[in-house]
C-alpha cells in the first residue's frame, strides 16, 4: 500500500479519534472520519503491546491487517479517513479471521460503496 494511502502523523490521527465515529467487535476497533478531498481512502493501523509484546507479532497482525484492506479497496468509499485499533484477540489468528472480521467492522461502519447503492435502490423502490 503506497504512503499516500497511510494516515501517518499523530495530528491526523488526533483529528479522526476525535469526530468519536467509530464501531468495533470482538478484534477490531474501527474509527472514521470523511475526507474534504476524496482522492482515496487514508488508513491507519495502531497495534498496542496488549496485542503482543514482541515487535515481530504486531507487525505480523499489521501486515495482515493491511493486506485484507487492500484486497477491500475496489469496495471501500474513497472519501474516508480509517483508523483500525487492533484488539488482543487478534493475537494469533489467521487471515481468514481477521479478514472475516475486518470485513464485518467495515459494514457496521458502512465503509463499502456497494451496500450504498443497495441501500439506495431500495429506498427508491419502496417510493
Amino acid at each position: 500500500m503506497r504512503k499516500s494511502y497511510r494516515v501517518k502523523t499523530e495530528a491526523d490521527f488526533q483529528k479522526v479519534f476525535d469526530q468519536h465515529n467509530s464501531v468495533a467487535n470482538k478484534m477490531f476497533i474501527v474509527y472514521t472520519m470523511k475526507r474534504e478531498q476524496p482522492t482515496h481512502f487514508r488508513l491507519g493501523i495502531s497495534i498496542s503491546k496488549k496485542v503482543g509484546l514482541r515487535g515481530h507479532e504486531r507487525v505480523w497482525v499489521k501486515r495482515r491487517i493491511r493486506q485484507s484492506v487492500l484486497e477491500f479497496k475496489p469496495r471501500l468509499r474513497q472519501d474516508m479517513d480509517i483508523l483500525v485499533i487492533a484488539r488482543p484477540s487478534a493475537h494469533d489468528q489467521d487471515m481468514a479471521i481477521i479478514k472475516k472480521n475486518l470485513e464485518h467492522v467495515f459494514n457496521l461502519a458502512h465503509l463499502f460503496v456497494d451496500e450504498q447503492q443497495d441501500e439506495m435502490s431500495a429506498d427508491i423502490t419502496e417510493n
